[in-house]
């Protein structure tokens, strides 16, 4: 009987031990308030380089470039699937944060088509969502982005991403993928009905 309770405790004890290992082990769980905060923080960066570049020259445009890349990006965890909107063959995919750090600010001979896709003197930006999908530590969201320039010329691009919440909390794009619209017939798919977008209520 003795024998039997001790061997009963001790499978007890072994199973706590596997069930808080687990949770221990677990990443936290990714919101759509994380996912929406993470989309504006990549507009507000993006307006901010444009901003530095047109009033205090490359070479702040450049800093805020590199604090943004790190931040918002998940290159310290392994290569981002990213391709960019103006990308073209050989240099098509950027999975490291040097390509990335050319497409945005350009500047680097290793890079040459690159101009600078940040410089382009952009003041507001506008995500609009056709769905975002929550699985666990990773989100995925599909949309339009809506890109104002000072001008007020405004520029559509279609945009997929995929963030990723870490152990500390933070949440860093490990997927990004932009295209330009492709015409289908006499115009474009209408821009989404940002009522529909689960981030327009945020």
């Amino acid at each position: 009987m003795i024998r039997s309770t001790r061997h009963a405790l001790a499978l007890s004890a072994f199973a706590l031990g596997a069930v808080v290992a687990t949770a221990a082990s677990a990443a936290p769980a990714i919101t759509i308030k994380d996912v929406c905060a993470a989309q504006k923080g990549w507009g507000e960066a993006l307006v901010a380089i444009s901003t530095a570049y047109d009033e205090q020259g490359f070479d702040k445009a450049k800093a805020l470039a590199v604090a943004a890349i790190d931040s918002a990006y998940g290159y310290n965890l392994g290569p981002v699937l990213f391709k960019p909107t103006l990308t073209h063959a050989p240099q098509t995919f950027r999975t490291t944060k040097e390509g990335a750090l050319a497409y945005f600010v350009g500047h680097d001979p290793k890079y040459p088509s690159d101009t600078g896709f940040a410089l382009k003197h952009w003041r507001a930006v506008e995500v609009r969502n056709v769905g975002v999908q929550i699985n666990g530590d990773v989100a995925n969201t599909m949309g339009r982005v809506l890109i104002r320039d000072k001008a007020g010329a405004v520029t559509t691009v279609d945009k997929t991403w995929t963030f990723k919440k870490s152990d500390d909390g933070s949440v860093r794009i490990i997927l990004h993928h932009s295209s330009l619209p492709v015409p289908a017939g006499p115009s474009t798919d209408p821009v989404p009905d940002p009522g529909s977008d689960p981030c327009a209520a945020s």
